[in-house]
């Protein structure tokens, strides 16, 4: 839609320019008639043609031209004194040679002005493409960058779980025995019993480093993303309500399909309800919104560069909370692996990376908003699925 505000313009201005042609038109062949003898207004031709050049167009210039000729002409048909009548055709003949010369050269410059705009107009949008490819480059290898932090993360937690697994599991069998001897005291039952459970908090981070690092290959369906946000809300629901915080679901009633792997999805969507609840305090609330949006150009451009299938409109997840809200440097890193502000042992620092390379791969977007004070907004897009009887059919092939 923008290009059509200057193309109004220039048609404004093409409108008003012929308009003044004319008018200047009129006046040359008014001072003409009131004195026939004087070829000199005659050379007043010249200003409508250098403005009709200005409008680009070889018919019209035609058009003025013939006009001009005729108007210049129209003077020997009034009567002239004995004599004068064949000077009066040579001087009018000198007055047509100069406007059929003068609109040429104006033509010919107005034409060679136009090429030389479009070839900057074409320059520009050339140097734009190579600045969005050359952009799409930057993401593709900071990308390529996470991946590699991210497999090297993952080598790492299969180490650390082989060497550290097998001495943990030794070092809790044998706090697990000495609990059972009968003449400790409460204290050192106490002290056991932080033992244990500081050993099974370890063991979890270490599988929970599994799990992130090692994305299992997806298989995806015909997903109803009520159902999705439904289930999803109801494992989370008991933290919620023992933190105090109020979780809301709103489901639009267009019924919303994403082709997509179920358990992935449910990962995205318990990690975004985490870092709401961890976000917000009692009273505060969380909610979830399901709905639909047409495609965008811009998607639609996109889904077509990298062969994906079109679609007509977009599902729309937003997890928005009116928690703590993150400060603008802690937003600009949000999405870095290993990036976090809860304590140590309370997170990776890979949940948000994970949940929108999920996304990324099911063809949709993941973006955040926040404001300190006033809470954040997470929006995730996806490509609404619409069956068709290909797609049917491999479903049930299945």
């Amino acid at each position: 839609m923008e290009p059509a505000i200057p193309q109004r313009s220039a048609r404004s201005r093409d409108q008003l320019v012929l308009f003044i042609a004319g008018a200047l038109f009129v006046l040359i062949v008014i001072i003409e008639s009131l004195a026939p003898a004087n070829v000199v207004g005659a050379y007043g031709f010249v200003v409508p043609i250098l403005l009709v050049a200005t409008v680009r167009k070889r018919s019209l210039m035609v058009l003025t031209l013939l006009a001009c000729v005729l108007a210049t002409y129209v003077g020997l048909l009034r009567p002239t004194k004995p004599g004068r009548f064949v000077s009066a055709v040579i001087n009018r003949t000198v007055v047509v040679g100069v406007l059929v010369g003068v609109a040429y050269f104006a033509m010919t410059r107005e034409e060679r002005k136009a090429r030389e705009e479009e070839a900057r107009a074409a320059l520009a949008a050339q140097a734009e493409t190579l600045l969005q490819a050359n952009m799409q480059l930057e993401k593709l290898k900071d990308a390529l960058n996470r991946s590699v932090r991210l497999a090297a993360a993952g080598q790492l937690a299969a180490e650390v779980a082989h060497e550290v697994g097998t001495p943990l599991h030794s070092i809790a069998w044998h706090v697990q025995s000495l609990a059972e001897e009968p003449q400790l005291t409460p204290d050192m039952k106490r002290r056991l019993q932080i033992i244990d459970q500081e050993i099974n908090r370890v063991v979890k981070n270490v599988k929970n480093l599994l799990s992130l690092t090692r994305q299992r290959k997806p298989s995806r369906s015909p997903l109803a993303v009520e159902e999705l946000v439904t289930s999803v809300a109801a494992l989370m629901e008991p933290s919620f309500r023992r933190k105090g915080v109020e979780l809301r679901v709103h489901v639009g009633a267009e019924a919303s399909t994403v082709w997509g792997d179920a358990e992935q999805l449910q990962q995205v969507l318990m990690n975004l309800l985490t870092n709401a609840l961890a976000a917000t305090s009692s009273g505060q609330q969380v909610q979830i919104i399901a709905g639909q949006r047409p495609v965008s150009s811009d998607e639609a451009a996109a889904r077509q560069r990298t062969g994906e299938r079109p679609a007509e409109t977009m599902v729309t997840l937003v997890v928005q909370d009116t928690g703590s809200g993150m400060p603008e440097e802690h937003l600009r890193r949000a999405f870095e692996p290993f990036f976090t502000t809860k304590a140590s042992g309370d997170g990776t620092g890979l949940g948000l990376y994970l949940s929108r390379e999920i996304v990324t791969a099911h063809g949709g977007t993941l973006d955040i908003q926040s404001e300190v004070g006033k809470g954040t907004t997470i929006r995730v897009t996806l490509p609404n699925y619409v069956a068709t009887p290909a797609s049917v059919e491999a479903t049930h092939g299945r």
